[in-house]
């Protein structure tokens, strides 16, 4: 099985695809799952925002969306990032765009994982297991 990354109406913005793609399979085994087929599609914030007011039911800006194909031991799924929503958001927090990409590359991979963020708690378990990864990075 395999991640692939798409590119829709933004380019693809990931440096070194081969180590980037050892790194997010390197968290699914850890989170002790399979690799299945994993596409990262990119895409514009009136691309995700479409995406997410037809299938999410939600109208706003949002930088990742994921919908999990997967099973409880395989991941898989598509991910679709937000190229747009991302570079706001690194120049607003003042980090680096690709930390910023991999943080929500990691975050849409833990959804399909399993792994949610609507409460407090949730958020907060999110945020620790993409600080752990980043580092991994």
């Amino acid at each position: 099985m395999a991640i692939h990354y798409i590119q829709e109406d933004r380019k693809i913005p990931v440096k070194n695809r081969k180590s980037h793609k050892e790194w997010l399979t390197g968290v699914i085994k850890e989170e002790k799952r399979r690799v299945g087929v994993i596409n990262y599609v990119f895409v514009s914030d009136n691309y995700l925002l479409k995406i997410n007011r037809q299938f999410m039911k939600r109208d706003y800006l949002t930088d990742v969306i994921s919908f999990n194909y997967g099973s409880e031991k395989v991941v898989a799924g598509d991910i679709l990032v937000s190229v747009d929503r991302v570079y706001e958001n690194a120049d607003k927090f003042k980090v680096e765009r690709n930390n910023e990409l991999d943080r929500i590359m990691v975050h849409g991979l833990l959804h399909l994982i399993g792994y949610e963020d609507t409460t407090k708690e949730e958020k907060s378990i999110m945020t620790q297991k993409e600080n752990y990864y980043l580092k991994k990075r």
